[in-house]
């Protein structure tokens, strides 16, 4: 999938879910529960143990899914991502050299950043689109006032979105979101309670959906 289709699916979902684990162990089906409650878009942070082999064989055996690697803080990493079959690439906080690279590779790139300073450094780097990173300390609000001089670059707020707030969010400005704990409950996850991640995949979806 190239380019502009990845961003493209991202931007009509709304909600990328992020996966970060104690284990790999179960993430295949967590992604199939997700999928199951409509969101496909999916990114796996560094921070889970053996990530990069957990995203090599995701990508192999969920072709249709959108597969991102997140948490990533260096070049190297990004490479080992897309070398794994990453369809996108996060980073926590601005990393200009991970943006040359997915840039080089012409993969997209969703840059951490907070102040309006960091925002502009971000999209200027290269990156199509930022990462806004705690969201949950300023909420949708933030997301508006950024918004505002600003117009022409793309936001996903992360940290802090949930079901009840994904499209205050949306209707503040953002391009898409990304939801963690509130999307994939660790204790969920480790009891396999995919039932409880589909229905909750389902709310954001829904909630998502309402905003045009």
């Amino acid at each position: 999938m190239k380019k502009d289709a990845v961003l493209s699916k991202i931007k009509t979902e709304k909600v990328v879910a992020l996966i970060r684990a104690d284990s790999p162990d179960g993430l295949l089906d967590c992604a199939r529960a997700l999928a199951a409650g409509g969101l496909t878009s999916i990114e796996l942070t560094m921070t889970t143990p053996g990530a990069i082999r957990m995203l090599e064989k995701a990508t192999a055996e969920l072709p249709d899914f959108i597969f991102g690697l997140g948490t990533v803080l260096d070049a190297e990493t990004a490479r080992a991502g897309i070398l794994a079959g990453a369809k996108f690439i996060v980073t926590p906080a601005l990393r200009p050299d991970v943006i040359t690279l997915c840039r080089r590779y012409s993969i997209p790139v969703f840059s951490g950043a907070l102040t309006p300073t960091e925002v502009v450094n971000a999209w200027e780097a290269g990156a199509d689109a930022v990462k806004i990173f705690p969201a949950e300390f300023f909420g949708p609000a933030y997301i508006k006032s950024i918004k505002a001089p600003l117009p022409h670059i793309d936001l996903v707020p992360t940290g802090g979105v949930n079901e009840n707030n994904v499209g205050d969010f949306l209707k503040a400005g953002a391009t898409a979101t990304a939801a963690g704990s509130s999307l994939v409950d660790s204790k969920a996850f480790k009891e396999k309670n995919w039932a409880a991640i589909t229905a909750k995949a389902k709310a954001f979806a829904a909630a998502a959906a309402a905003v045009k």
